[in-house]
């Protein structure tokens, strides 16, 4: 299946992958988690100074992962699209232009998991932003493109991550 964990900025979707690679029902499954102090460092704009270029090289990656057969992601393209739509650099019209193309790999998910950031601190991983105003901004942009281009099953989650992880398994299960 092609899995993939939707949600703003610290709620916990790098955990969660990383807790579900560690069952034996995902042994077989492209684990992709966080890489963005790797593309920091390669000089690609993060967070509000997200450009178009920039935005591609995510999109590249949300695409190569859904060519996989079995993948769990912590990046989806919604989350790339949010941040792109909230992106002050980059012109209203390609920002639509992008979107339109990148939810095109929509249908390519089989299960979005939507995680809320409701009670979860921001922790500061010295890549991502820690203004509150901007999570909240960029998980509103989520939800609002999840409702507009909708994946074939939305499940939203939140708690602990073995609450999580138990919700996670429950809908795999269903689907299987």
């Amino acid at each position: 299946m092609k899995i993939g964990f939707a949600g703003t900025m610290s709620v916990g979707k790098t955990t969660l992958v990383k807790a579900l690679s560690e069952l034996d029902q995902f042994k077989n499954y492209h684990i992709a988690t966080e890489r963005s102090k790797y593309l920091r460092d390669l000089g690609i704009p993060l967070n509000t100074d997200s450009t178009i270029p920039g935005q591609f090289i995510f999109l590249a990656e949300r695409a190569s992962e859904v060519l996989r057969e079995n993948i769990l992601t912590d990046r989806t393209v919604w989350d790339v699209c949010a941040f792109t739509k909230n992106a002050s650099s980059i012109d209203d019209n390609e920002k639509q232009t992008f979107i339109d193309a990148a939810l095109l790999l929509r249908n390519h998910y089989d299960i979005i998991f939507y995680i809320s950031p409701r009670g979860v601190s921001i922790e500061d991983n010295g890549v991502r932003t820690t203004d509150l105003g901007y999570r909240v901004k960029i998980d509103k942009t989520i939800r609002e493109l999840l409702d507009e281009y909708p994946p074939h099953r939305l499940v939203e989650i939140e708690g602990t991550t073995e609450e999580r992880i138990s919700v996670v398994l429950e809908t795999i299960n269903k689907y299987l």
